[in-house]
C-alpha cells in the first residue's frame, strides 16, 4: 500500500486498523481517547494532552461493525503525534454516549465518512460527511456513539496556537476577528460554530459563499496531509502543521457556510462588506469584479447583493462613487490636470468621465476646480 497516495478516509481506516500495536482494553489512554458515559451529572474537564512545544494533536475514530458480532459495533481510535503508532479498541452497545466533558483547548471535528452527533449545551446536533464543527474551550458536550459505520477526526489546538492561526490569517482579518470573537469572547451567544460545505447560492449562508473550485477536495487533502505530518511527526512537523491548519481555516472561514444567531449574522455581513469595501478603495483605479471572485472566493452576484443591501448601489455604481469622489477631492486639493485625474481614477475615455462627472457634480470637472 502506496501511503502517499491514500485519501483522508482511506488514511484514517490504514491508522485506525493497519497498525501492529493494539493496546490493551485497560490502558490507561482509553478514557482519554474515548470515555463512555459513567455519570449523568459528573463534568470532566479533558486537559491538553501533550507537552507546550506539540501545539496540535489529531485524534481518529473508526467506527466499524464487530467481526465477531454483527450486533456489537467497535470504536477503533488513535492519537498522534505518540511515540509510537497504536490502536485502541473499544466494543460498545448501541446508543452509547461518552461523559459529558469540555476541553481547556480549541477543538474542530470533521466527519470524513458517516455521521457524527453531538449533544452541545443541551442540544443534539447531526453533522453530516464533509461538516466540520469548532467547539471553543469550556464548552459542554458530550459524543454519541452510533451503530453505523463512520470516520471522524478530532483536531486539538492549543489556544496560542489558534490565536497565532488568527492573527495571520490577514487577507479576511476582520471576518477571522469575527469567528475568533464569536468563539472565545461571547460566552453567552455561541461556545460552537457549524460549518457545512457552501451551497453555492449564498442566499441563507452567513457568507454567502460558492466557489467552481472544490473546497472540500481542498480541505481534505490539507487534512490528510496534517494527519500525515502528526503521525510520523519528522523534524520540522511542527512548522509545516501550522502552515496546513493556516490554510484549512482559509478555506472553512472563507468557502464554507456557517450558522449564526441574527445579531451575530448581522455583525457579519457588515464586516464582509467592509472587508470588500476596504478592498475596492484602495484598488479602486483598476478593481474587477473578476478580481473580488479572486481575492474572496465569492461568486459574482454576491459582490452586487451585499453592496446594493449596505449602500442601495450596484457594484459598478459603487464603484463609480468611489472613483469620482477621489477625482473630486484630486480636483480641489491638487493641480493634477483633468487628463492625469482621468487616468488616476481609471477613466481610459475622457468623453465618457467629462459626462458622469457632469451628472454627479452638475459642471465640468474644470470649472468644478475654479469653484476652490
Amino acid at each position: 500500500m502506496k501511503i502517499s497516495n491514500l485519501t483522508l478516509s482511506e488514511y484514517c481506516s490504514h491508522i485506525t486498523g493497519d497498525e501492529p500495536r493494539l493496546l490493551p482494553p485497560d490502558h490507561k489512554l482509553g478514557a482519554r481517547l474515548v470515555c463512555p458515559e459513567y455519570s449523568k451529572s459528573d463534568q470532566e474537564v479533558k486537559t491538553y494532552p501533550l507537552p507546550p512545544n506539540e501545539r496540535i494533536f489529531a485524534l481518529c475514530w473508526a467506527i466499524r461493525a464487530d467481526a465477531g458480532s454483527a450486533a456489537s459495533p467497535v470504536l477503533r481510535a488513535t492519537l498522534a503525534p505518540a511515540p509510537e503508532p497504536f490502536c485502541y479498541r473499544l466494543p460498545f452497545p448501541s446508543g452509547e454516549k461518552t461523559q459529558l466533558h469540555t476541553h481547556d483547548y480549541i477543538e474542530l471535528a470533521y466527519v470524513v465518512e458517516g455521521e457524527f452527533r453531538q449533544r452541545i449545551l443541551g442540544r443534539d446536533i447531526t453533522f453530516a460527511k464533509g461538516d466540520l464543527c469548532l467547539i471553543d474551550k469550556n464548552c459542554l458536550h458530550q459524543d454519541h456513539l452510533l451503530d453505523q459505520p463512520a470516520v471522524i477526526l478530532f483536531l486539538g489546538i492549543a489556544n496560542d496556537m489558534f490565536s497565532e492561526i488568527m492573527d495571520e490569517n490577514v487577507a479576511t482579518q476582520k471576518i477571522i476577528s469575527f469567528l475568533q470573537s464569536a468563539l472565545l469572547k461571547q460566552k453567552n451567544v455561541q461556545q460552537y460554530l457549524h460549518f457545512r460545505p457552501g451551497s453555492g447560492s449564498g442566499s441563507d449562508s452567513a457568507s454567502g459563499l460558492g466557489s467552481a473550485s472544490d473546497p472540500v477536495g481542498r480541505l481534505e487533502d490539507c487534512l490528510c496531509l496534517l494527519l500525515k505530518e502528526l503521525h510520523d511527526n519528522e523534524t520540522g512537523a511542527h512548522y509545516i502543521c501550522k502552515g496546513l491548519l493556516l490554510r484549512i481555516f482559509r478555506i472553512i472561514s472563507t468557502e464554507y457556510d456557517f450558522s449564526l444567531s441574527r445579531e451575530q449574522r448581522k455583525t457579519m455581513n457588515w464586516l464582509l462588506f467592509e472587508e470588500i469595501s476596504d478592498y475596492i478603495r484602495g484598488h479602486y483605479a483598476t478593481v474587477t469584479i473578476q478580481e473580488l471572485v479572486r481575492e474572496f472566493h465569492f461568486q459574482e452576484d454576491y459582490f452586487n447583493r451585499i453592496i446594493k443591501n449596505k449602500t442601495g448601489l450596484t457594484y459598478s455604481a459603487y464603484v463609480q462613487q468611489i472613483r469620482l469622489e477621489h477625482a473630486e477631492h484630486m480636483l480641489t486639493a491638487t493641480d493634477k490636470s483633468v487628463d492625469e485625474i482621468t487616468e488616476l481614477v481609471g477613466y481610459h475615455n475622457k468623453g465618457y468621465f467629462y459626462k458622469i462627472f457632469q451628472e454627479k457634480y452638475g459642471t465640468t470637472p474644470a470649472r468644478y476646480r475654479k469653484r476652490r
